[in-house]
């Protein structure tokens, strides 16, 4: 993992991120066969609501990664994942929070979408369609371009 930080609407108000605690969150890339892969919106009431992001949420204490991941996906989007493949971490500085997202491609799950916080989702190709893109999600499409065999 890289020590650089995306920060995002930079307030110098809000001090070094040095000082702020770190909240790691897992999500989940979920790539159907094909490439497409899912991207959810954030639902009302939440920071950067209509965003567009990879879901997933906070780790809970001793929680791994994998564990949170399973217990978001089903809480959010109603499906229960096989493996989940540790793929990046990156630090991004939020307004509201300082977070460590630690990103898994999915490529096996079961049970159909349900958008249980009244989210709406999208099944994707780059370049994306849908906008406004979460600023911690633009890097991720980066990365999925980078990987793509021409």
């Amino acid at each position: 993992m890289s020590d650089s930080v995306l920060m995002v609407d930079a307030d110098r108000s809000r001090g070094s991120s040095k000082d702020r605690p770190v909240v790691d969150v897992a999500v989940g890339v979920l790539i159907k066969p094909g490439g497409k892969f899912l991207l959810t919106s954030r639902p009302e009431g939440k920071a950067y609501a209509g965003y567009w992001e990879f879901p997933g949420g906070k780790l809970e204490a001793g929680e791994s990664v994998e564990q949170a991941l399973r217990r978001e996906l089903q809480e959010e989007i109603g499906v229960t994942i096989s493996a989940a493949h540790a793929w990046k971490e990156m630090l991004v500085d939020y307004p509201h929070a300082f977070v460590r997202l630690h990103f898994c491609k999915v490529f096996d799950w079961s049970g159909g979408l349900q958008m249980n916080e009244g989210q709406q989702f999208t099944w994707e190709h780059l370049p994306v369609r849908c906008a406004p893109v979460l600023p911690g999600t633009v890097p991720v499409l980066e990365w999925l371009s980078a990987e793509l065999v021409i």
